[in-house]
């Protein structure tokens, strides 16, 4: 069974690294991605394997309530835990002014050049066209609000196996992880 992987030092540069940040997101979503291995990990060992002790059909068998228990508390939450709170830290940063924006100057330029620049829009229509460079806080925001729309995704598929395979869960896991929460800070 995979551990909960450990929070990154979070910087701005963190964030603004845009390969370490997916690169992180990645390596952090391993445990979700190899679910059903790690949920087959929680069964007891069988004492020796014989053919007629198992059905021709195959039927996903359920685990202990508390081995899935301490699956979600030790393992799934806490990782969620740990990507829920990088990315509400980069969103936090792509939010923020960035005084150490190296492009700022740039299109401060540019803005400059284009205001000051006259075309006749009968000779070059496309001329009134212009698209400003994003700010690198801009393609952060961006990012993130992909990052989060994967993570939905993920977490969603998840938690239908682990539902699957713990018995059915009534809430869903945005309440379950809250639940966490709330058991974590007592």
């Amino acid at each position: 069974m995979n551990n909960p992987i450990t929070s990154p030092q979070l910087t701005p540069q963190f964030c603004f690294s845009t390969v370490a940040l997916r690169d992180f997101l990645r390596m952090s979503r391993s445990i979700d991605d190899s679910i059903t291995p790690n949920l087959n990990a929680l069964f007891p060992p069988s004492p020796g394997f014989s053919p007629q002790q198992y059905p021709r059909t195959f039927h996903k068998r359920q685990l202990s309530s508390s081995a899935c228990q301490s699956f979600k508390n030790q393992v799934l939450f806490p990782s969620w835990q740990v990507r829920s709170d990088v990315l509400n830290y980069c969103a936090s940063v792509a939010t923020s002014p960035d005084p150490d924006d190296p492009e700022s100057v740039l299109r401060l330029v540019e803005s400059e050049r284009r205001r000051e620049r006259v075309v006749d829009e009968r000779l070059d229509p496309y001329s009134g066209r212009w698209f400003p460079k994003e700010a690198r806080t801009e393609r952060l925001a961006d990012m993130v609000r992909q990052e989060r729309s994967v993570e939905g995704i993920v977490r969603t598929r998840t938690w239908r196996l682990v539902g699957e395979r713990c018995g059915e869960e009534l809430r869903g896991w945005e309440e379950a992880l809250n639940d966490w929460r709330t058991w974590r800070e007592r």
